[in-house]
């Protein structure tokens, strides 16, 4: 597997901004890779589910049409950055039209100063043990890279012929390896134990390069992998 800066998710959003087979591939693509960090968003900021899946699907339309996306520039940074401050604007403007819509127009309302009680549901006390809908994006955009690098490495590995080593060594890329003996590994596959932690160690590699290679997608230039793929790690801690 190889990367490329030339082909990124950027050079995906000015593909998206035509009307041909390939744009829409291209917007097909962009949105399907930021679709559940966007709902994660939505949903930790106070959405349900159904309407956090119907408001996604309106940023993107809102995001990708008339002209709007052109202020993504691969030169201001990374196009994470830029979604989710775009994200913010639509959740800050959404909020504000429903807002205006309880309030049911030029209707006049009375601000009630009193206890808890008289202010009802208004009231609330933020728990700290929510994730803020930032910290839900990032962790969902990080999920989202894994899930994408482990389908890039498990395509690359059936093409090789390896579809066989890559189900029976796949779970040492997550955690679900460390209460797995290696011995059942290398009865399965006819190797010996040592053959298996080699092969590990090396499938361990090309997961971390396909990691970067999908990193690689989202920044402008080449050097912001090792920032982005630090923000990625710190995302999955939290």
């Amino acid at each position: 597997m190889t990367s490329s800066f030339q082909d990124t998710r950027w050079t995906l959003v000015s593909r998206s901004r035509g009307s041909d087979t390939q744009a829409q591939a291209a917007l097909s693509e962009l949105c399907e890779a930021y679709y559940a960090p966007v709902v994660a968003f939505l949903r930790r900021d106070g959405r349900e589910e159904g309407m956090a899946r119907d408001l996604a699907h309106d940023f993107f339309a809102k995001l990708l049409a008339g002209g709007a996306i052109d202020g993504a520039d691969p030169l201001r940074g990374k196009f994470r950055s830029y979604l989710l401050t775009a994200l913010k604007r639509f959740a800050a403007d959404q909020r504000a039209r429903d807002h205006a819509a309880k309030r049911g127009g030029g209707q006049v309302h009375a601000v009630i100063d009193g206890e808890p009680e008289q202010t009802g549901a208004g009231l609330q006390i933020a728990d700290t043990h929510v994730d803020a809908p930032d910290a839900a994006f990032d962790r969902q955009w990080a999920l989202t890279v894994l899930a994408r690098a482990m389908a890039r490495l498990e395509t690359a590995m059936r093409e090789d012929g390896k579809a066989a080593h890559f189900d029976v060594l796949k779970p040492w890329l997550t955690a679900e390896g460390d209460a797995t003996p290696q011995s059942d590994a290398a009865s399965r596959l006819g190797m010996s134990v040592e053959a298996v932690k080699v092969a590990v160690h090396r499938l361990r590699k090309r997961f971390r390069e396909a990691v970067k290679e999908e990193i690689a997608q989202t920044v402008g230039q080449a050097g912001d992998v090792r920032e982005e793929l630090d923000a990625l790690m710190g995302a999955l801690r939290k």
